[in-house]
């Protein structure tokens, strides 16, 4: 049983929507722990800023994937398409994380779910990330791909892209662990492309107001390239490797569970599959499921006679099984579609492969 909230119960209480003094007290305590976080994260740039802190080289190029805010921004899909345009260029690409959720001699949570997705592509999950970028390129890479690579600076890259949830932009804007800032929003100046992700979540006016605070807190050095992109459901995966069309949702009974930084998001995309869930469980990121955790989940379907289990990727590669109280699991597979700013951010991608540094 984890110690740790869930990402929606933190989240409530961060953003100010769970009231009473306790709450209240528990912000103030977070906040006073927010300042020497500021204050470390500050030092650690300024080192990287003045080069008194040593970025490495592997001999290929890096490209980062990144977040300036905890919690599921969309970040695992972007990794995807970005290993897929590699790949498409005659690039063989690697895929290096730190491997939140890793056992010694398992396999981390992103690296699980993204074997199931980018079928042959190799993914290195260490903490010294410097060490698994050499790896990779050992075993053959002619480009990294750095997940979750924005404040691992020790790694010098190409490309730092950042991907930005439309649906919480600004991690409550605080610092962690007041808010869900892992820097200030400053920090995007140094990132050369934004992807805002489940941009279709908010409006054409919402959408261009956070792009214009990003920019006025860049302070004059904006990334170069802006992409929004959607999430799209593109089918059912169940354990076994069968496939089923998402259609199979629709307006049937679910039992639903996610421990992932941003549930809501899923239950958004359930909404918009027309499910009608009976019961919801959020459990708390990289989430590790035991048998108590399946045994609730069975009787969530006992009691509401659910036709389905349904869950995400990342989910369904630690629950391993087919069925849950004899119904079936299944995992929502999503896959990104940039809509906006898409030859640009491709071009930006290739000229970091090839060497090519035109202006996109």
């Amino acid at each position: 049983m984890s110690l740790l909230p869930d990402a929606e119960r933190f989240r409530r209480l961060i953003d100010g929507s769970g009231a009473g003094a306790v709450a209240a007290a528990a912000r103030l305590g977070l906040a006073a722990l927010a300042v020497p976080y500021g204050v470390g994260v500050a030092i650690r740039n300024v080192g990287f800023d003045r080069g008194v802190i040593r970025r490495h080289t592997v001999g290929v190029p890096v490209i980062s994937v990144g977040n300036l805010t905890l919690g599921g921004t969309g970040k695992t899909p972007l990794v995807a398409w970005v290993a897929r345009l590699v790949r498409r260029h005659g690039i063989t690409p690697a895929i290096v994380s730190r491997g939140y959720g890793a056992r010694p001699g398992t396999t981390s949570d992103e690296a699980a779910e993204l074997a199931v997705v980018l079928d042959g592509i190799l993914h290195i999950a260490d903490r010294n990330r410097v060490a698994a970028a050499t790896r990779a390129v050992e075993q053959g890479a002619g480009a990294v791909i750095l997940d979750d690579g924005f404040q691992h600076r020790r790694l010098g890259r190409d490309l730092d892209i950042v991907a930005i949830d439309a649906t919480d932009p600004f991690g409550c804007d605080h610092l962690f662990p007041r808010g869900l800032l892992r820097e200030p929003l400053a920090s995007l100046g140094r990132a050369d492309a934004v992807v805002l992700t489940r941009a279709d979540a908010v409006d054409e006016t919402r959408r261009a107001e956070i792009r214009r605070r990003f920019e006025s807190a860049c302070r004059g050095r904006t990334p170069a390239v802006w992409a929004e992109a959607t999430h799209a459901a593109v089918r059912l995966r169940s354990w076994d490797g069968a496939e089923r069309p998402v259609g199979d949702l629709a307006h049937r009974r679910v039992v639903a569970c996610a421990a992932i930084g941003n549930p809501a998001a899923f239950r958004r995309t359930l909404a918009t599959l027309h499910a009608d869930v009976a019961a919801f469980r959020s459990l708390p990121d990289h989430h590790a499921y035991v048998a108590d955790d399946v045994e609730r989940l069975a009787d969530d379907v006992r009691r509401s006679d659910a036709a389905l289990v349904a869950t995400t990727l990342k989910d369904l590669v630690k629950l391993r099984r087919t069925e849950i109280a004899g119904r079936p699991l299944v995992a929502v597979e999503i896959e990104l579609r940039v809509s906006l700013g898409r030859p640009e951010l491709e071009q930006a991608i290739v000229g970091a492969i090839t060497g090519d540094r035109s202006d996109p």
